[in-house]
């Protein structure tokens, strides 16, 4: 039995009752028939329910498997990951049974009586369950430096040196051909494509975005000709690599959502973080490069 305060709505109840599941995940459950309010199915989200009301979730929720990820650095406040390709930052919308960094996360992160105690119980923080401690994101198939907090004061700290453009970021890509000229700063604004919204394009109406980029070594593997960039990013467009070297007619390798070849992997790598913790220190965290850049597998 969900015991409540006041009249919520349904798809709120359902959410508080079973945090692990998002709102909208809540919301979809009721759609199709497997909630239940005083034994009677309800098909509305919005339906109100009172305090004493017996809700009943037809859900079985998986178990979501363990895994491991190579830490970089760790202390009380944060933890900095080398995050493997292929692995989500979190996860967006409904339960996804798959590991992500959020829900590796979760055993390091203080509990909600450490924040009592310490009387810094942030909201925002708590209610994200499937993004607490997710500082910034790392797209699935981009593997590297990634920083998460520990907590709620960390997290705050963490994500303004983001928005205050505090943190240094630094990328290796790899594309086909020569880049001409082989150092340069691209300085074109990107804006959502509205014919499809999930990709983003450059456009004179779009938000300012800066991308510097330097050939760090050119080399032949499998009778192609490969460029190995390093960019750095001077602000922090969702897609922003992708889609400036995209515009060049130079796509990072295996990046097919903007026009790239098909490989065995994206090849674009976090491969420096400098940011200042909530220590007050400032540090720079490193991953290498890994070894496939300079032996790419492209798929013919």
């Amino acid at each position: 039995m969900a015991k409540l305060d006041d009249c919520i709505r349904l798809d709120m109840a359902v959410h508080a009752k079973t945090p692990s599941l998002s709102r909208s995940f809540a919301q979809k459950l009721i759609k199709e028939g497997k909630v239940a309010v005083n034994e009677e199915t309800v098909l509305y989200p919005s339906h109100k329910v009172n305090p004493d009301d017996k809700i009943t979730v037809d859900y079985r929720q998986e178990k979501i498997p363990k895994i491991n990820l190579p830490v970089i650095h760790e202390d009380g406040e944060c933890v900095v990951i080398d995050k493997p390709a292929g692995i989500l930052s979190h996860s967006k919308g409904g339960f996804n049974p798959e590991p992500t960094v959020a829900t590796w996360l979760q055993k390091r992160l203080e509990t909600r009586d450490q924040r009592l105690e310490k009387n810094t119980l942030n909201s925002k923080f708590q209610s994200q369950v499937s993004r607490e401690g997710i500082v910034h994101r790392l797209d699935r198939a981009t593997s590297g430096v990634m920083i998460c907090a520990k907590n709620p004061q960390a997290h705050i700290w963490l994500q303004k040196q983001f928005s205050t453009k505090k943190v240094i970021k630094t990328y290796f890509a790899l594309v086909e051909g020569e880049m001409n000229p082989s150092q340069a700063l691209i300085d074109l604004p990107i804006e959502r494509n509205p014919k499809s919204p999930q990709r983003f394009k450059v456009n004179h109406t779009g938000k300012t975005a800066q991308t510097e980029y330097r050939t760090v070594k050119r080399f032949t593997y499998g009778g192609r000709e490969f460029s190995l960039l390093e960019l750095s990013p001077k602000t922090g467009r969702t897609h922003q690599l992708r889609v400036h070297l995209n515009y060049l007619k130079k796509p990072i390798l295996g990046d097919t959502f903007y026009d790239g070849r098909s490989a065995d992997r994206l090849y674009l790598h976090a491969a420096k973080l400098e940011i200042t913790l909530p220590n007050k220190k400032r540090q720079t965290f490193v991953s290498k490069l890994p070894d496939n850049f300079l032996r790419p597998k492209v798929n013919d």
